[in-house]
């Protein structure tokens, strides 16, 4: 198997571009500042090509939100909001698996209090000694303040070690621990669990210490409280049957893909959440089985012990367009 030599920009060029452009499309900048990102352009011929990547990706979808757009001039940025702009030089940078990412990204996710990349974890600790975790391509919001502690999850996976509030459980002031997703609100007590929102169908929970209540958004749904060694999946209008969590819910947290006796095309799935572009399972070896410990950090070597253990073949079109095939296909 031959990889495709990298298609994506130096990250400085990129920076500058995204930061140059945005700037001159948000109708503030002055003559000096035209002047100044003309010459930037003339002065190298990867500028140029940078430049007419960001207008590729302007005409290709629809501009960008206009929160990016108001980082570019100058002003001081929060931190999440200087990670999203810099997002936007990954866009550049990334070619063709950055701006599918971005089609595929709702603006909020970009812009969230805290975000991971595809392929990046993150470890939190919140105000009150709270640990959370966050899996690849995961975007989340915190609240905190006198009167709640909470965390929403606006897309992937986390993980999250609650600390006890410091006011006393029943007490008045006392904050519970709460998550919400799009489907409903978690209200943790005294636990580690793991949440994942699933393509905006529904929401999966496995609660691995204490217990977990889940409240469907639906007012008239039932509410259930999870034990620990439990899991469910649930949507806005009712909880799913309840079943053994497995003693690997959180192994991605330690960058580690646990299959046992996995569908090929599941584990695929599974495997191309951590990496950018698109990973595809051929139908005719889908329901071929893998078992193994693997790991996260790097999937290039996933892929290629694939052909060694089973009788497929994996086909690079780009290095992110990769499909896994029949010997032969």
């Amino acid at each position: 198997m031959t990889r495709p030599p990298s298609e994506g920009l130096d990250p400085p060029v990129a920076l500058q571009a995204a930061q140059g452009f945005l700037l001159l499309q948000s109708g503030n900048a002055t003559e000096a500042e035209r002047a100044r990102w003309s010459h930037w352009r003339a002065a190298h011929p990867m500028h140029e090509v940078a430049w007419q990547r960001a207008e590729r990706v302007a005409s290709q979808f629809d501009l960008l939100p206009r929160e990016l757009a108001l980082t570019a001039l100058g002003r001081p940025l929060r931190a999440d909001r200087r990670a999203a702009f810099k997002a936007l030089a990954v866009l550049l940078g990334a070619a063709p698996a950055g701006w599918l990412a971005w089609r595929m990204t709702p603006a909020a996710e970009w812009l969230a209090d805290h975000r991971t990349a595809t392929g990046e974890r993150l470890a939190l600790s919140l105000p009150d000694g709270t640990r959370l975790q966050l899996n690849t391509a995961t975007a989340i919001d915190v609240a905190y303040d006198a009167h709640q502690r909470g965390v929403r999850l606006r897309a992937g996976e986390i993980v999250i070690d609650t600390a006890p509030d410091a006011v006393a459980t029943g007490a008045p002031g006392y904050r519970p621990f709460v998550v919400e997703t799009a489907h409903g609100r978690l209200r943790a007590l005294g636990t580690r669990f793991v949440v994942r929102q699933l393509d905006g169908e529904r929401s999966r929970i496995a609660v691995l210490h204490g217990a977990v209540e889940i409240r469907p958004r639906d007012a008239a749904a039932r509410t259930v409280v999870l034990d620990a060694g439990t899991q469910a999946s649930f949507d806005a209008r009712s909880v799913g049957d309840v079943a053994a969590a497995g003693a690997d819910a959180d192994d991605w947290a330690r960058g580690i893909l646990h299959a046992r006796n996995m569908r090929l095309q599941d584990f695929a799935a599974e495997l191309a959440r951590y990496r950018p572009g698109v990973l595809r399972c051929d139908p005719a070896v889908a329901d071929l089985r893998v078992s193994g410990v693997f790991q996260l950090k790097d999937t290039g070597p996933v892929l290629d012990s694939l052909p060694q253990a089973l009788p497929v073949d994996v086909l690079y079109r780009t290095r992110y367009w990769v499909t896994i095939v029949a010997p032969g296909a």
